[in-house]
């Protein structure tokens, strides 16, 4: 099993920035990657960014990039998002989440997942 507590998110006005944070714990050293999904209220779960653990390789969904970066620590299993130049459209609730292997761009490919965190931009 493996743990994941969020934290970071908030209300920031558009053109802000905030910072995600993702804390796992228990079997970490099961991860392939960790990743960060969003779910806007009355829609899909979509996902936002990842990386690998192994070698820190990165993966973005189109809407983000160049705009949120995805990081981790790997002495604290932690990852972190990055989220610059916020848009009213990226207001959603924003969930962690762990996979075992790849690929590493599909919800139903990950095994764990956090509680979420609100993240809301206004206009």
């Amino acid at each position: 099993q493996v743990q994941l507590v969020e934290s970071g998110g908030g209300l920031v006005q558009a053109g802000g920035s905030l910072r995600l944070s993702c804390a796992a714990s228990g079997r970490a050293f099961s991860m392939y990657a960790m990743g960060w999904f969003r779910q806007a209220p009355g829609k899909e779960r979509d996902f936002v960014a990842a990386i690998r653990w192994s070698d820190g390789r990165t993966y973005y969904a189109d809407s983000v990039k160049d705009r949120f970066t995805i990081s981790r620590d790997n002495a604290k299993n932690t990852v972190y998002l990055q989220m610059n130049s916020l848009k009213p459209e990226d207001t959603a609730v924003y969930y962690c989440a762990v996979t075992t292997s790849a690929p590493v761009v599909t919800k139903t490919n990950y095994n764990y997942w956090g509680q979420g965190t609100q993240v809301t931009v206004s206009s």
